[in-house]
């Protein structure tokens, strides 16, 4: 080859972590194809699968405070502890304004009394009522008495004056029956006003009850020790929400509807960490590795963690981020608690996934899928030719391959898109976990 179609130059990938070895990279025109393709040279060394990722600190267990579920409308916040603020079990944490329960709780008691008057009342009507049937039934019974004396003497009357007895007995007997009758309803419904009353004089009570529960649930407090985290208020954009709009958090005065979640409180003695990897680090990612943690707020303290757990599905809470690579929810085991940490707590972790020694290294964007197959295309005198290979790792910048020499000079775009005016003939590279 002229020395001027031997020109290379040599591009150094930088990672974060140890020194990658470099591929280098070529710029080769092919005379039969117009257009040069630029290509890279296949090297052997070694593939650094450290993942480097910015998470946060949260609270595996927390407790969600919302506002008591109280029909009739809008509750009035009259005072919520600030964000951060520590608090232990049964400390009121949001208090509410209770003017509207105690206004229930006074009328219940107003109820409860003029029931109880009402009930001393139907007692007095219907013991009067009770003393007035009693004295007709005692004057009927003597009058049922004097007809049977006079009916008992018929004999010494004339029968015209013993019919007028007899009749006299049956109407003072018919008097009586009807008057025994009238005691017994009056009785009754004497005794069915007063149950009436009395489950008026109930019904307050309850109420009583209820409006003291509800007075006592507008101060929400605290089931567990923790820090307390206030939510955003929605309301106050009308409900309306967009990318970017900062929603402030609930503060003294705001109205919330019943049910609404106010704060919580987290348990800050048993932490984790959450955070988000990029989907070219998430097939080198396994439960059980080793993570190093640096706490910004802790400046120069080393943490230890391990990997908890790894999403299989890309995050769905990134529609409006402007990256074009998706991420992962990934959650982080501390080997130990620190009392230290907060909730909140930004992190930064270096997930040690180690190295590849020895193998041929290629720059990721010469990976290519074909027809269902991984490969590279390698060059051919004036041509390049599509070769299967298999893929061992890779990471951001860099794949380690097999079915390939050192020093084979492979394409860095695809031949057939170059040569097909920019028309894709093969898809991109997909890493095992879903990367591009």
């Amino acid at each position: 080859m002229s020395l001027k179609r031997t020109i290379r130059w040599l591009i150094i990938v930088l990672v974060p972590a140890a020194g990658i070895v470099a591929a280098r990279v070529s710029l080769r025109g092919v005379a039969a194809d117009g257009p040069g393709l630029p290509v890279a040279e296949v090297v052997r060394g070694s593939l650094n699968l450290n993942a480097y990722a910015t998470g946060e600190m949260r609270a595996k267990r927390s407790t969600m405070l919302i506002a008591p579920p109280i029909g009739g409308g809008s509750l009035q916040i009259l005072h919520v502890l600030p964000s951060g603020t520590r608090v232990k079990a049964g400390d009121v944490v949001v208090e509410f304004d209770p003017s509207e329960q105690e206004y229930n709780l006074a009328q219940a008691h107003s109820d409860v009394a003029q029931a109880e008057q009402e009930i001393a009342k139907a007692k007095a009507d219907a013991a009067v009522l009770a003393a007035q049937d009693q004295v007709a039934l005692l004057k009927a019974r003597f009058d049922v008495r004097q007809a049977e004396l006079d009916v008992s003497g018929n004999e010494l009357v004339s029968a015209i004056d013993g019919k007028k007895n007899v009749l006299k007995l049956e109407e003072a007997k018919r008097v009586l029956a009807q008057l025994e009758q009238d005691a017994h309803s009056h009785a009754a419904s004497s005794q069915a006003a007063l149950a009436v009353t009395e489950e008026k004089r109930h019904k307050a009570q309850l109420a009583i009850e209820e409006a003291q529960r509800n007075i006592d649930s507008m101060k929400v407090r605290a089931t567990l020790e923790g820090f307390v985290r206030v939510r955003g208020n929605q309301r106050a954009s009308g409900g309306f929400f967009a990318p970017g709009m900062t929603i402030p958090d609930y503060r003294d005065g705001d109205q919330v509807s019943p049910g609404n979640g106010i704060a919580e409180v987290l348990d800050s003695g048993q932490m984790e960490i959450s955070a988000k990897i990029r989907e070219s680090d998430r097939s080198n990612l396994k439960a059980g590795q080793p993570v190093d943690v640096q706490v910004d707020a802790l400046s120069g303290v080393p943490l230890h963690a391990t990997v908890k757990e790894v999403a299989a599905s890309a995050s769905s809470d990134d529609f409006f981020s402007s990256d074009s690579e998706q991420t992962f929810n990934a959650t982080f085991e501390l080997d130990h608690a620190d009392p230290r940490l907060r909730p909140g707590f930004t992190v930064r972790l270096t997930i040690l996934s180690g190295q590849m020694k020895g193998v041929m290294l290629v720059p990721r964007q010469a990976v290519f899928r074909k027809a269902g197959k991984t490969v590279v295309y390698v060059r051919s005198g004036k041509s390049f030719l599509p070769r299967d290979v298999h893929v061992r790792g890779v990471n951001e910048s860099q794949a380690a391959v097999d079915g390939l020499a050192d020093g084979t000079e492979v394409a860095l775009v695809n031949p057939d898109e170059k040569s097909s005016g920019g028309k894709p003939a093969a898809g991109a590279f997909t890493l095992p976990g879903g990367a591009p």
